[in-house]
């Protein structure tokens, strides 16, 4: 959430964005979190906090296949 609060309000972040955020190495490592990141993206979908969307429209967890990006809900 803080990724997306740094941004414009119509702006959405991708699930490696927070994985690099939350690496504290300088290499490939940030990698490892993506899975991390997107379960943590789906989580806050159920809590009503912020979307998933691919090719700018919202996708259910069943329904995403490839890269997925996350907006603040209310756009």
């Amino acid at each position: 959430m803080d990724l997306l609060e740094r941004r414009a309000a119509t702006a959405s972040i991708c699930p490696s964005d927070a994985a690099r955020e939350a690496y504290e190495g300088d290499d490939e490592g940030w990698r490892a979190l993506m899975e991390p990141a997107r379960r943590a993206a789906w989580r806050l979908v159920a809590a009503g906090e912020v979307e998933v969307t691919q090719a700018g429209r919202p996708v259910t967890e069943t329904e995403a296949r490839g890269p997925i990006r996350i907006r603040r809900t209310g756009r």
